[in-house]
């Protein structure tokens, strides 16, 4: 059905009159009145009575004025709803991250995103980078904040911020009242690890930090989340060496602890799907870029 003549009947059920309905549609009267009985006829039921003194609606065009009106307001609202999600105004978006980029960055964007375009739903996914990697080739999400990166079709990535590696101590700890430390003052001291199996490039960066000083940790417990990891140091288990963001993480019983040696740079990256055509994606990677962009200029 031309949705045409459901404009041209709402016209005349609205006026019960065919001249002003004409004139409020910008057309003659004629093709007007050709239009609703090519309508009567498609549907096989008489809408209007009319006669040279008076139109008025049959009680079956009353119930189809109502449908009529509401099947133009849904198609109006579809219409919308599909340009707002071409626009990237609405839409839903699955977003990996460490925990350790929970703070910092990450919340600036998001913050900055929602504030932009708070009609899109944005799902949060706590992982680790090891997993937003296998995500993202499953497609799974559509964007993680990982430590590495990695070859993948389809796949595209930008650096964000670069960190520095800091030591996390028991607050009681003897060399917790040192503004900073040397790598090499916790050569004897348990450590807490973040496991090789599930990021071996973040892994093999600390490891390599401290073989270049000649100190080889002495891991004796493993920990996937670096908040838990703070919390086994707040527990007297051992010390660690971890990103400078997990600083964030501040709570009773520990204590963050620059190193006196230079430490090498730990990336955070944005990586993600280039084959979706989310527009919501698209917004969000430029704010990504206007972020990343500030805290260059800011170093």
């Amino acid at each position: 059905m031309d949705i045409k003549k459901l404009q041209y009947f709402i016209a005349v059920a609205e006026e019960l009159h065919f001249n002003r309905a004409a004139e409020k549609l910008n057309m003659t009267q004629p093709p007007l009145s050709q239009q609703i009985q090519a309508l009567e006829n498609e549907i096989g039921v008489k809408l209007l009575e009319r006669n040279k003194r008076q139109v008025r609606l049959t009680p079956a065009g009353a119930v189809f004025l109502e449908e009529a009106k509401s099947i133009l307001s849904q198609l109006e609202r579809s219409i919308k709803t599909t340009q707002l999600v071409d626009q990237g105004i609405i839409g839903h978006l699955n977003i990996g991250f460490i925990d350790s980029a929970a703070g910092g960055v990450l919340v600036d964007m998001l913050k900055k995103f929602r504030e932009r375009y708070p009609q899109v739903q944005l799902t949060l996914h706590e992982m680790t980078s090891a997993q937003q990697w296998q995500a993202l080739h499953e497609g799974t999400i559509h964007i993680g904040f990982v430590r590495y990166t990695e070859p993948g079709k389809h796949i595209d990535h930008r650096p964000l911020v670069n960190e520095s590696l800091i030591a996390v101590l028991p607050e009681h700890h003897h060399l917790a009242n040192l503004p900073a430390l040397s790598i090499r003052s916790l050569a004897l001291e348990p450590f807490i690890s973040f496991p090789r199996h599930l990021g071996a490039p973040f892994h093999d960066l600390i490891m390599s930090f401290c073989a270049q000083h000649d100190m080889y940790p002495n891991v004796v417990q493993e920990a996937i989340q670096m908040y838990t990891i703070v919390n086994l140091v707040a527990a007297n288990l051992g010390v660690a060496i971890v990103p400078s963001s997990v600083a964030i993480f501040q709570r009773e019983g520990v204590v963050f602890r620059s190193f006196k040696e230079s430490t090498p740079s730990i990336p955070l990256y944005a990586a993600w799907r280039t084959d979706s055509d989310r527009a919501s994606l698209s917004a969000l990677l430029e704010i990504i870029g206007q972020i990343s962009s500030e805290v260059i200029n800011r170093e």
